[in-house]
């Protein structure tokens, strides 16, 4: 599926996974490998950033996935995301929708919102939003409706 279909049907917190269609080469080939990689990875599906009509240009609408973490001793030294415009030529699959009853946690409302935390149940979230303190962040939970429709819609694809 597209990057235009994963900015329609997906829900925030799902694992999407992206590819060229390219074969992996060799671990010797570090070089090639590491291409390979740029262009055959995944993340958790955190913001979906709606197209802008600028004075100067137009900007399409676009997901951002987030890729991982690093540090140490439980502190957080690099987020790393990766964003993708709907026009992408990479093929995108949700691997893992998020699963019924667990709550989002969103840093504002609207459509603009990115996923902070994918929280199992909303006692977790409410935790977690208490020991990270975001003002302006709200709770959201996923329902069974919502991620059977994004299931239905990407094996219509």
């Amino acid at each position: 599926m597209s990057a235009q279909h994963i900015y329609g049907s997906a829900p925030l917190g799902s694992i999407i996974r992206y590819s060229d269609g390219a074969p992996k080469p060799p671990a010797r080939f570090k070089r090639k490998l590491a291409a390979w990689e740029n262009n055959n990875s995944g993340g958790r599906l955190v913001k979906k950033t709606p197209s802008r009509d600028m004075p100067s240009c137009f900007l399409p609408a676009g997901i951002t996935l987030h890729q991982g973490d690093f540090g140490s001793a439980g502190v957080v030294v690099l987020r790393v995301y990766k964003t993708f415009s709907v026009n992408c030529a990479l093929k995108f699959i949700v691997t893992e929708p998020p699963n019924p009853g667990s709550v989002r946690v969103l840093d504002r409302e609207g459509e603009a919102a990115e996923l902070l935390h994918l929280a199992a149940d909303r006692t977790a979230a409410e935790a977690w939003l208490a020991a990270h303190r975001y003002p302006g962040a709200v709770l959201e939970d996923v329902t069974t409706d919502e991620v059977a429709a994004a299931a239905i819609e990407g094996r219509a694809a």
